[in-house]
């Protein structure tokens, strides 16, 4: 790898990242075209069921370059496609494309690629080379959600929640408190576009009535709602069921039918069940936002990759209840937005 190599890849996972929150249950992907020193194509995997990158990058040549892609070299994040799927495998268009070489930063962990799609190029006669460094490293984390059921098993998690400076998720009696900021609160409704699943409980559907919607970025779609409900306690009448386009999953063991909601029954209805349910359904990510009972739980039983606490500057003191649950950790990240702790863990 040289260091132009290390340069165009670099750009091909910039690329990667404009498809954030529109391509699941397909990757992220980025490429790039490079000839005569210069970039003379470049495209991203933009939303499932459009052109993949390398189908872009190609597209976005100009007329006048056409002839450059024979003495060209693709940079792409993740190993080009081999199987039809709702379009046609990359790996033959860049054979048919002529291009000589291909640089992949990171190889296809599913089982309809997993390899496939390099053995179509080097049998073809493309130079292939897949890197092994630290834009590996980046182009695996911008798919962690796209890997995580082939590498873990079940989807990727994310724990979410809010509190007190001194450590409370709600206030009096339970009354719920808002403690993010019009900036975080946007930033929020982000990370739930970024996810196929929002999973929450019916303790916090009936205590908070919460809309659990994306409506402050309209950049993003919305992803699923889905609700724990083991003894069919949720309130029927919840905003949930009457204000989104899908209805939301509500998980179970014993609940009738409620109105407005897609009842799944699990026998036993624990994390694991409803996880492996939701990988068979295609959703490859999951934001739990839920009280501290069901998040401590999922934390005791290591059911997380990434835990966000938000810590606004207030105390509540006497009127506090819902202590938040215990970190497992220290956090890896902590930052400050509009007077309002973020950390990560």
């Amino acid at each position: 790898m040289t260091a132009d190599d290390h340069r165009y890849m670099l750009r091909a996972c910039q690329l990667a990242h404009l498809g954030l929150g529109n391509t699941s249950p397909n990757p992220h992907v980025g490429a790039v075209i490079v000839a005569d020193g210069r970039i003379i194509g470049e495209g991203s995997h933009r939303k499932i069921g459009e052109g993949h990158a390398e189908v872009n990058a190609i597209r976005s040549v100009k007329p006048e370059d056409r002839d450059l892609l024979k003495q060209s070299t693709m940079y792409v994040t993740l190993e080009p496609c081999s199987h039809f799927g709702k379009t046609p495998p990359c790996a033959r268009l860049i054979v048919e494309t002529g291009i000589p070489r291909v640089v992949i930063a990171s190889a296809d962990p599913s089982p309809k690629v997993n390899g496939k799609g390099i053995a179509i190029l080097r049998e073809a006669g493309v130079d292939v080379e897949v890197m092994d460094n630290d834009l590996t490293v980046l182009a695996d984390n911008e798919n962690r959600a796209f890997r995580s059921p082939y590498i873990n098993n079940r989807p990727l998690i994310t724990l979410k929640w809010a509190q007190s400076a001194d450590g409370f998720m709600a206030g009096k009696n339970g009354k719920p408190v808002k403690f993010s900021t019009p900036l975080t609160s946007t930033l929020v409704h982000k990370l739930r576009s970024e996810h196929d699943v929002i999973l929450t409980t019916a303790a916090t559907v009936n205590a908070d009535n919460p809309l659990l919607d994306c409506r402050l970025w309209k950049a993003g779609r919305a992803p699923r709602i889905a609700v724990v409900d083991r003894w069919g306690t949720v309130n029927p009448d919840s905003s949930i069921f009457s204000h989104v386009a899908t209805k939301p999953l509500v998980y179970t063991e014993t609940a009738e039918m409620v109105d407005g909601a897609e009842m799944v029954r699990l026998s036993p209805c624990n994390p694991e069940a409803i996880l492996a349910d939701m990988m068979k359904r295609g959703y490859n990510s999951v934001l739990v936002e839920a009280g501290p009972t069901y998040l401590s739980a999922l934390i005791d039983s290591g059911l997380y990759d990434t835990i966000r606490v938000e810590t606004a500057p207030i105390a509540l003191g006497d009127d506090g209840s819902k202590a938040a649950p215990a970190l497992p950790g220290a956090p890896h990240e902590t930052f400050e937005i509009e007077s309002n702790q973020i950390h990560i863990i």
